[in-house]
């Protein structure tokens, strides 16, 4: 079993672990219920692209360290650091993802808040426990649908449920995400280590061009929409970021966290 960072990754904040083929990234600030920092985009951004090219990885498990998978962007970090092109670290992180010909597998516990909730649209596998909450505070926070939601969203969910989760923005639990077809499975607390990473191995241990190919026979299909999709979705984001609407909603939030 190897227990290391791959190379060129080096941040506490995203922890890696390969083990029976299985490249573990574990965002790794349980202090601040693994919110994201520009470093830790960065970091996931290479560690997913050094997964694509190492052959000894066969598969990639996403989990937060705690009880949290990630409460989305740390919103001091993301005022200091906001997104100002398609270049910027939280799009290069999204399409990291999409571009991934390996399967990504992720492990969901308490909250997924954000781009917690829309990076899972494009994992191949996602269990999360029955505390697990899932949120996507867009609109309430004056910005606009991210990570293709506006697209995928409503191709899982429906237009009724997508619609409801997006515009009013409101948490919901797992039994709500496993209906909108956000993630696959839904297990107790205690169990959800043990079956992400049986999963995760399960894969890793099948033929690994067979899985390959099978990923890209039922993602590709959609690949370039889903990457239109980022780049429009990314505009919108980038002028809303600037808006009164979500200076005066991030500030408000910033003042809460104050108290």
């Amino acid at each position: 079993m190897e227990s290391a960072r791959l190379p060129g990754i080096m941040s506490d904040t995203l922890l890696t672990k390969l083990d029976s083929g299985v490249l573990t990234l574990t965002f790794n600030r349980p202090e601040k219920k693994n919110a994201f920092t520009h470093a830790m985009y960065e970091a996931a951004t290479h560690a997913l692209k050094d997964a694509e090219g190492n052959v000894d990885v066969r598969a990639v498990l996403l989990t937060g360290a705690g009880n949290g998978f990630t409460a989305g962007n740390d919103i001091g970090d993301f005022m200091e650091h906001p997104p100002a092109g398609e270049d910027s670290a939280v799009f290069r992180f999204l399409r990291a993802l999409v571009d991934a010909d390996k399967p990504v597998l992720a492990a969901v516990d308490g909250p997924a808040v954000g781009i917690g909730t829309t990076m899972l649209l494009h994992c191949d596998y996602v269990v999360a426990t029955e505390r697990a909450r899932f949120h996507m505070p867009f609109v309430q926070l004056g910005l606009c649908a991210e990570g293709a939601s506006s697209l995928l969203i409503p191709r899982t969910a429906g237009l009724a449920l997508a619609s409801e989760l997006l515009l009013f923005g409101e948490p919901f639990d797992a039994a709500t995400a496993l209906r909108a077809g956000i993630i696959n499975k839904v297990v107790p607390d205690a169990s959800l280590q043990q079956v992400a990473t049986e999963r995760a191995t399960t894969l890793a241990s099948r033929p690994a061009e067979a899985v390959r190919v099978t990923k890209r026979l039922i993602r590709e299909p959609l690949r370039a929409q889903i990457r239109e999709t980022l780049a429009r979705e990314g505009g919108e984001f980038i002028q809303r970021l600037q808006s009164a609407e979500a200076q005066e909603a991030f500030m408000a939030f910033m003042a809460r966290g104050r108290k």
